[in-house]
Formats: structure tokens, C-alpha cells, sequence
């Protein structure tokens, strides 16, 4: 038995308020309803992980990912974290249908190993940067809210505001250029989460630009099995074009790019896991594809390992993690330093840096 051996895996439910119900296209929370995983090592080092099962994006619930997760649990018991790749493909090869499952043990196995190593996980994954900026998401709300969260966001500093759209072409519009007129100088990203169809969003990004508003990014507009749709808005429009929901694997993200369906991808930890999240930033990076960084209804905690996983590579177009902006309790201390928008690792000294309150 090494130093870095398992000797306890616990899982727990992670329940966590949001300040007000998100609403998307393709549903509504008003809470993070996730799972909390805890690995302590054989040096007694401690490691945290957390899956964010979000029903319409991964197929998971809470109950589900907990169920998975304590089957997982008995998977990793004495295995040595070190050997952090292979358990990553035991875990998959596993409980593959549970991706925020996979997502939760990858993280404590990494935080684990990174703290008894005594590096913070960005220098682990490359150490390019120290910080990242975030945008700040408006969920669908009515205009009139709209333009008072994007005056929030601007006295909170933040620099780039991610509107949800998807749920009515002129409800949209109205929002947008609400948002626009709260926050006439920040930029605006646009996130359909699969509710237009492909002649739906050019419409939408025609109207945007009669009122003098052009978005610095359209996000699954389509439908996530729609690559076609994707490609055809792609073709039709100089706004450059996302993909989220259609990429969870390295070989969804070739598809795409090899079509020319899309200028970005949009990694998210919860879909792919550390493994293939470095596998699809590679390919992207090869083929000069852009690349982003999304979340789940995630806390500081996952939201940390995203911050570290992106710092750690550096080169991220667009970064949307800002959940923790959204929930109502914070149940965890560390992994970053916030002003405004920026998260500031620097001050971590080993794994993500994260304590529970």
C-alpha cells in the first residue's frame, strides 16, 4: 500500500438553493441537486469531487448519480490514485451512463492525488495561467428583469453577460435588447440550449442585428443529435456558432469539426470528464477549432475544477462559470479568489484548494 492509496471513499447528497429559479429551454431548477464525493488517501490526504446531474442535458438525477456513486465508491477502494488515467477508464467503463458520476470520482481522485503531492491542480494540468474570467448567465426571464440582472452584473464588475434564449423569437429578442440597454458595454453570448430550430436562429440573430446588436456567440441553437441544423447556421451567419449539448465525447467534437458545423466547443467536465476533456481540447486546438468551457447548476466546488482545468491549459475563448453567482448558500471555502468576474487561483497551494465550511 503507497501513500496515495484509497482507504475511504463517502458519498453524499449535495443539495444547494438557488437565489431564483433558472429557467432554460428545456426546463427549470431552483436548486442544485447533486452529489458529494469525499477519497481519503493513505497519507491522509483528502480529495473532493462533485457530480451535477442535470436530467435534460445528462439523463442523471440526484438519486440516480447516488446510487451510482456508491457503487463506484466500492470500485475505488484501495486503488492508488497515481495511477489516475486507468482509474478514470475503470470508472467509465463501468457506470458510463452516469457521466457526472464518472466527472465526481475523476475530480476527488485528482484533488486527492494534487494535495498529496502538494500542487494545486492548474500547475498539475500545465500551469499556463493563474486566473480566468467568467461571464454571467440571465436565465429566461421578462425583459424588465433582464435589465435589472444585467445592471447588477455591471456593478459586480462582471465584463461578459451569456443570455439563455430558446423559449419565443420576439421574447428573446425583447430580452437581448434589454440586457443590452442594462449593460451597453459588456459582451453578449447568446445560449439556445436546443430550443430553435436552424431557420429560427438565423431569424433571431437578424432581428438582434436590425436593432445594432451582434452577439459574440450563439450556442446550440439546434436540437443536439441536429448536426445538419447546425452546419446551416454555420454556413448562414458570421456570428460564430457553438456546440454543447452535441458534444460529449472527443469523437462528437471530430464529427463536428470535420463537417464544419461548428467555430466552438463547449467542454463541460460533467459531460466528458478530465480524460476526454483533454482529449477534445487537443483535437480543437489542432484544427484551430475555438474553444469554451461550460457548467452545470455546479458549485464552488466543481466550478473550481473546471477554473483549475482551464488555467492549467490555457487558451479559452469563452468561459461560462458562474453558478456559484447563482446559489443562494456556499457550503465549501477556497479554490479561488473572486473580483468580478475573475477567479484567482494563485493562492491554492495543493489539489483545488476547496474546504468544507
Amino acid at each position: 500500500m503507497t501513500r496515495t492509496t484509497i482507504t475511504s471513499v463517502t458519498v453524499e447528497p449535495l443539495t444547494i438553493p438557488l437565489l431564483e429559479p433558472f429557467a432554460i429551454a428545456t426546463g427549470s431548477v431552483n436548486a442544485a441537486s447533486n452529489v458529494l464525493i469525499t477519497i481519503t488517501l493513505q497519507d491522509g490526504s483528502v480529495g473532493y469531487g462533485e457530480c451535477a446531474p442535470f436530467p435534460p442535458s445528462t439523463g442523471e438525477s440526484q438519486e440516480t448519480a447516488l446510487a451510482a456513486a456508491h457503487g463506484c465508491a466500492e470500485l475505488l477502494r484501495g486503488q492508488d490514485v497515481a495511477n489516475w488515467r486507468v482509474l478514470a477508464k475503470l470508472i467509465r467503463s463501468h457506470f458510463y451512463a452516469q457521466a457526472t458520476v464518472c466527472t465526481g470520482m475523476e475530480m476527488a481522485i485528482l484533488d486527492a492525488l494534487t494535495r498529496s503531492y502538494g500542487i494545486p491542480l492548474y500547475t498539475f494540468f500545465g500551469g499556463a495561467t493563474s486566473s480566468v474570467e467568467t461571464d454571467l448567465s440571465i436565465p429566461l426571464v421578462s425583459p424588465e428583469h433582464g435589465y435589472e440582472l444585467a445592471q447588477d452584473a455591471v456593478e459586480k464588475g462582471i465584463s461578459s453577460i451569456k443570455v439563455k434564449v430558446g423559449g419565443g423569437l420576439r421574447e428573446d429578442v425583447d430580452r437581448v435588447e434589454a440586457i443590452r440597454s442594462g449593460a451597453p458595454h459588456v459582451g453578449l453570448t447568446l445560449d439556445a440550449n436546443q430550443g430553435y430550430t436552424p431557420n429560427e436562429a438565423l431569424l433571431c440573430l437578424e432581428a438582434l442585428n436590425d436593432r445594432d446588436i451582434r452577439p459574440l456567440l450563439l450556442e446550440q441553437p439546434v436540437a443536439k443529435d441536429d448536426f445538419e441544423g447546425l452546419r446551416y447556421i454555420t454556413n448562414h451567419t458570421s456570428v460564430p456558432i457553438a456546440a454543447d449539448e452535441s458534444v460529449s465525447s472527443p469523437a462528437d467534437a471530430w464529427r463536428l469539426i470535420s463537417m464544419g458545423a461548428v467555430n466552438v466547443i463547449n467542454i463541460k467536465l460533467m459531460k466528458s470528464g478530465f480524460v476526454q476533456a483533454l482529449d477534445i481540447a487537443a483535437l480543437c486546438r489542432s484544427t484551430n477549432t475555438q474553444l469554451m468551457v461550460g457548467a452545470m447548476i455546479e458549485s464552488r466546488l466543481a466550478i473550481s475544477a473546471s477554473a483549475h482545468f482551464v488555467a492549467g491549459l490555457g487558451g479559452f475563448r469563452f468561459i461560462d462559470l458562474d453558478t456559484p453567482m447563482l446559489l443562494a448558500e456556499d457550503p465549501f471555502t477556497g479554490g479561488y479568489e473572486q473580483r468580478g468576474g475573475t477567479y484567482d487561483l494563485s493562492t491554492v497551494k495543493s489539489g483545488l484548494g476547496i474546504e468544507r465550511r
